[in-house]
């Protein structure tokens, strides 16, 4: 879909008038191997991608709409359908990206904003945060979930990555994370349930999470029905990734979570992710950088949280078939930033 409109720059420090041609496009990326985890298991990765041209200058963000969160590429499109209406109308850009819900529809179009401000007005995304921009950084590599042996077997062939996020639901949980282990003895560990454990099971698990070199648990229970963690003495630090979407979840946390997962998806793009880091630091909490199964186009803006962060679980690029051209590369467990002009910075672009 494409949408000629009258708009403004969210990503600048100045309001000026600018005339955008909006590009809305479902992509369909197939995976090189199943990716299971407790929910299901996924052959492809379904993403949204937003253009954003303003003459020569074009800006590019992607999305990934999720059904845990009751989303589809078809509602992801109408929310951006929407606000390509409102932008021509005339309203202020910053405004439609603010008051659509957090979540992929916002990512892309304030991720595609940044972009496209940072190759109009020649001026980087790091300028604009007055940082450097990210070098390569150490990144979980998934262990879908398998069988015991099938887990074994996959760590073994990352045994030299530095970090592994191991998915496991409430089935031998045991047997698998061990296999994990046995399989790359020197890797940390992110334990991942998917909010598939009761307090039973996370209990269970306490024994062997304080033998193994287990950094996280991410998110053990289901959202709704985390009250069991308060005040609970684990033996390894409990992340938050669907208990917390936005900066005002974070709050929330204390006394339940010791860290929190940021993923540009579920917070509603790179202006609301830096939100969320600033106030995680703010009461005290860790930060794991997060990111759903996608494209370098969704993983280099999220490596600027990454930069941030105290873990780094970037690797949706890493399950796909194939990536886009110029985008990141991950080699033994480290994530190396896409080519100069990918993403962010006044080099021309096409996606």
């Amino acid at each position: 879909m494409r949408l000629g409109v009258d708009a403004q720059s969210c990503s600048g420090e100045s309001e000026v008038e600018v005339s955008l041609e909006i590009t809305i496009r479902p992509e369909r990326l197939a995976l090189s191997a199943p990716f299971r985890i407790s929910r299901g298991v996924k052959t492809h990765a379904d993403v949204v991608t937003v253009g954003l041209r303003d003459g020569e200058a074009e800006g590019w963000g992607e999305c990934v709409p999720y059904p845990r969160y009751g989303e589809t590429t078809d509602t992801v499109e109408a929310q951006l359908r929407a606000a390509a209406l409102r932008l021509a109308e005339g309203e202020d850009a910053r405004r439609v990206v603010a008051e659509l819900p957090p979540g992929a529809a916002r990512n892309a179009l304030d991720c595609a904003l940044w972009d496209l401000a940072a190759r109009r007005d020649g001026r980087t995304v790091g300028a604009r945060l007055g940082r450097s921009r990210p070098g390569r950084m150490a990144t979980a590599v998934t262990i879908s979930l398998d069988s015991p042996e099938a887990m074994r077997a996959a760590a073994a062939a990352m045994a030299d990555a530095p970090l592994l996020k191991v998915k496991l639901d409430a089935e031998s949980p045991r047997e698998r994370l061990l296999a994990v282990a046995e399989g790359a003895p020197e890797a940390r560990l992110i334990v991942d349930p998917n909010e598939s454990w009761t307090p039973d099971v996370l209990d269970r698990m306490a024994d062997l999470v304080a033998r193994l070199h287990v950094i996280l648990v991410e998110q053990p229970l289901p959202a709704g029905d985390d009250l069991a963690l308060e005040g609970l003495d684990y033996p390894a630090p409990i992340c938050a990734d669907e208990s917390a979407h936005v900066a005002g979840d974070v709050g929330r946390l204390l006394g339940r979570y010791q860290s929190v997962n940021v993923k540009l998806d579920k917070a509603g793009g790179l202006s609301a992710a830096l939100a969320m880091v600033q106030q995680a630091r703010d009461l005290g909490l860790g930060v794991l950088a997060g990111c759903m199964v996608s494209s370098s186009l969704s993983i280099a803006p999220a490596m600027w949280v990454g930069a941030m962060a105290d873990a780094v679980d970037l690797d949706g690029p890493w399950w796909l078939a194939q990536d886009r051209a110029g985008g990141c590369r991950i080699e033994r467990g480290v994530l190396y930033p896409p080519q100069l002009g990918f993403w962010g910075e006044a080099a021309p672009a096409s996606r």
